[in-house]
């Protein structure tokens, strides 16, 4: 029995009007210290968190980019911004995990209330705005974790062991940057270069985010004459080749991520994410806020089922433009195996969750893995990797 949907869920999303954020935070606080406990009874309740939400099948298997993912389900960006929880999530099952939107500045946000749930819809609208402590807190946050890991190593050494450096997680971690609000739209590659510079040592790869709707200007940084000096900086500050994708809108039109596609492809970038949130607002069930105020008078991102179908169109056409040449991270609206093969079957390597897996409860993942399994074998396919842009054509 899922607990979480039984019990938990009717809880936190009952009438009580329990504000979205606070629950956010209190949660990460509870997994913060779990991941920080070193006591054996931590120790205890993670190897159960584990045995139960986790599932291990080499067939989910997905190398890219010289890293090893265990399965291709991600945690997305803007769970777990500051890294509070970093070496936790593949506790949860998750093959990998994005940490941020981090900016080099550490900026409180926009006002709250900024966080609102569209049961109706299956949907979040959130204008959250990059809250954040700042690159150099998250580097610290994540060195820290490093070290607290090489020291439990230490403690484990057997008298024919060897110390090693572990990253501070049991799966790849990416880095999502965003630009800091208060640096001017012509100052953003070095807010960007700043950013990656700070945390180029912590990170497996990097997001360059330029689709967020909750940063003023920050969506226009996705036209070409902007976006390539972003790029060029990057890369140039990228000496040691880690992977660097850029985080682009469902809301685009398809002339304008043909251009991004261009340039990502000109200046060597790992591969895209698709997509952010969406603006758009047609065909919600969600008449009114908490607010009170219409829906359509909000400002923010949409995230979950409402984006689903174009997010997958957008993958199909990256796809299909580059060939299968070009990974492709898929976000937006996966609540279930079914959403998740879809996005793979049309060019995706890898996918992410976050609205669904709030919806759907921590034993998502692994119901996920499991139904993408049942996939493999319905499809008569071996690998996960197998079934990438098999729909493409369609």
């Amino acid at each position: 029995m899922d607990l979480y949907q039984t019990l938990l869920r009717p809880l936190l999303f009952s009438g009580l009007k329990t504000d979205p954020e606070w629950l956010h935070q209190q949660s990460l606080k509870v997994l913060g210290w779990l991941d920080d406990g070193s006591a054996n009874q931590v120790s205890w309740v993670l190897a159960q968190m584990e045995r139960s939400l986790s599932l291990s099948d080499p067939r989910l298997h997905q190398p890219l980019w010289g890293l090893n993912f265990a399965n291709p389900m991600g945690l997305a960006a803007g769970f777990d911004k500051d890294g509070i929880a970093a070496g936790l999530w593949s506790r949860f099952g998750f093959g990998f995990a994005e940490l941020g939107t981090v900016t080099f500045h550490a900026q409180p946000g926009n006002p709250s209330p900024r966080l609102f749930r569209l049961p109706l819809d299956q949907a979040v609208l959130n204008r959250m705005g990059f809250n954040n402590q700042g690159a150099a807190a998250l580097a610290e946050k994540l060195r820290e974790k490093g070290k607290g890991k090489r020291e439990k190593d230490a403690e484990n050494l057997t008298p024919h062991s060897t110390l090693r450096t572990p990253h501070f997680s049991l799966s790849p971690i990416g880095v999502n940057l965003g630009k800091s609000k208060i640096t001017p739209l012509e100052e953003a590659a070095a807010d960007y270069v700043n950013s990656f510079r700070l945390l180029k040592d912590w990170g497996d790869y990097f997001v360059v985010n330029v689709s967020s709707p909750n940063t003023p200007g920050l969506r226009s940084l996705q036209d070409k004459a902007q976006l390539e000096p972003i790029f060029q900086a990057l890369q140039q500050e990228n000496t040691a080749h880690k992977p660097l994708l850029v985080k682009i809108a469902p809301d685009l039109a398809w002339e304008a991520i043909a251009d991004v596609i261009a340039l990502a492809q000109h200046h060597q970038l790992a591969g895209i994410i698709a997509t952010n949130t969406t603006i758009r607002r047609e065909g919600l069930q969600t008449q009114k806020l908490s607010t009170g105020n219409p829906v359509a008078e909000e400002a923010g991102g949409i995230s979950g089922v409402p984006v689903r179908q174009r997010s997958t169109e957008v993958i199909r056409f990256i796809y299909k433009e580059t060939q299968g040449k070009l990974p492709i991270i898929g976000v937006g609206g996966i609540f279930t195996a079914e959403d998740a093969w879809e996005k793979i079957t049309a060019g995706a390597s890898l996918v992410q969750v976050y609205t669904g897996w709030i919806y759907e409860g921590p034993w998502m993942v692994r119901r996920v893995l499991e139904g993408l399994l049942q996939k493999l074998d319905e499809a008569g396919l071996q690998q996960i990797g197998d079934a990438i842009g098999i729909s493409s054509d369609r």
